[in-house]
């Protein structure tokens, strides 16, 4: 075994310590010890495995020696072994480090070798053959969900059965899943399509599991009946025998139909329906129900904490303001942009600005403010205090509003003197005749 690839004891928890695949990454890349996030999913899944396990993690760590047991095999076996005890989940590889050692197994794990140095292409890629193991450990499992070989096309496969990584477009089998799930659940948001990742529903509980676990690039089918059916069954088997409180198992086609045939269905709940492709999923599978007859029949079990989450699009928190805060708008006092009251021409000869006409109707409402809010906005206006400076905004309203009166009362003013100027002028035409008739007698005589 090379020494990159082995693993310090330190490093290995007791079950719980989650190995997420990244793209593009080395195997040794995924064996930092990671914290598994805390989430309502998660503190439930908690409480059904102190509910319901048979074999909880610590007893697994406690019962299997890894590295005693590594130490025990063939260099020839630690060598064609290398992925699995490198990447296999420890809760599984203490209950199929004896199926790992079987003729079967290795042939083949000498099948794959052989494969790859051929310069043929498998999915998933190496290090995400084991990944399922990883996302649910076994003593996390509540559901089987069983495929049968991964996808044989680029940045697809990862390890997860119908799963595919973003940007990944949605395979038609999985969105015909999505109609399932919206059936049975109205409110079940389907994911974009580039985005059919299950990791969620792993992390769950669910396990994601394929027949074949490994296949050649663009060519379905290339990898069966090469050793895994045997290998995948013998998983299947042991979820069955020792998860002995129940689990779902649902079976999708004819082949999954086959794998889940001797399991014990007074102990658990099996569900068959046909696969979902777009080949045959219009014969049933839209309206099979399965997911959620899982939940009532998780729930019915173990209570509310044994049901399925199925969601895949995070819900967006709402945040409910009661009483919204107050808000004080600042106001400038050292440089106003505009008098609060618009001055008149033949009061003053300051010039007005284009920002100032552009403001000039907001602020011409301000003048039948009250005169406490007013003053908050008017400040320092001009140099005349604020008092005075309302009192004269009070007088130039007043002056406006009875402008037309004022034409009218100037009009009615202007009719007395002018008659009076009139009555003048004839009495001085009188006393003027009245003197040249005097002057004419005096002549006269």
């Amino acid at each position: 075994m090379s020494n990159n690839l082995k693993r310090k004891a330190s490093n290995v928890l007791d079950g719980d310590d989650y190995k997420k695949p990244r793209p593009n990454a080395s195997i040794t890349s995924y064996f930092a010890v990671k914290t598994p996030p805390c989430s309502a999913p998660a503190s439930a899944a908690n409480s059904f495995n102190s509910h319901c396990m048979k074999t909880p993690a610590a007893f697994v760590s406690s019962s299997f020696n890894k590295d005693k047991w590594v130490a025990s095999l063939s260099e020839e076996r630690r060598n064609l072994l290398e992925l699995e005890i490198e990447t296999l989940h420890e809760s599984w590889l203490a209950l199929l480090k004896d199926e790992l050692v079987t003729e079967e197994f290795l042939n083949l794990k000498r099948f794959l070798n052989r494969e790859i140095a051929n310069g043929r292409k498998v999915f998933p890629p190496r290090e995400d053959i084991y990944s399922w193991s990883r996302y649910t450990p076994f003593h996390n499992v509540k559901v089987v969900i069983v495929g049968q070989d991964p996808y044989h096309n680029f940045n697809q496969a990862h390890g997860l059965a119908f799963s595919v990584r973003p940007p990944t477009m949605t395979p038609p089998s999985l969105r015909n899943i999505y109609v399932c799930l919206t059936n049975d659940y109205p409110d079940f948001v389907t994911p974009p399509k580039n985005n059919g990742l299950l990791t969620p529903w792993a992390e769950r509980g669910v396990l994601l599991l394929n027949t074949c676990l490994t296949v050649r690039a663009h060519e379905a089918n290339s990898h069966a009946n090469r050793g895994w059916e045997r290998f995948t069954q013998r998983i299947i088997d042991l979820v069955a025998q020792k998860r002995q409180h129940g689990v779902v198992f649902m079976a999708w086609g004819t082949p999954a139909g086959k794998r889940v045939m001797k399991i014990d269905q007074k102990r658990h709940l099996v569900l068959k329906a046909v696969h979902p492709s777009p080949l045959s999923a219009s014969r049933g599978f839209f309206t099979c129900g399965h997911f959620r007859k899982a939940n009532e029949w998780l729930v019915s079990r173990y209570g509310p904490q044994g049901e399925i989450d199925w969601s895949l699009v995070p819900k967006k928190p709402v945040t409910v303001s009661l009483a919204p805060p107050q808000t004080t708008v600042p106001v400038d006092v050292s440089t106003p942009k505009q008098q609060i009251a618009p001055e008149r021409a033949d009061d003053t000869d300051k010039t007005t600005t284009s920002e100032e006409n552009d403001e000039t109707p907001s602020f011409q409402e301000n003048k039948k403010m009250p005169a406490g809010k007013q003053e908050a906005v008017t400040t320092a206006g001009n140099n005349q205090p604020a008092e005075a400076k309302t009192a004269a905004d009070g007088e130039d309203a007043e002056n406006d509003e009875h402008k037309g009166d004022s034409k009218a009362s100037a009009a009615v003013d202007t009719a007395p003197a002018s008659a009076a100027t009139s009555e003048a002028k004839s009495i001085k035409i009188d006393q003027s005749e009245k003197e040249n008739i005097a002057h004419k007698q005096e002549l006269s005589v």
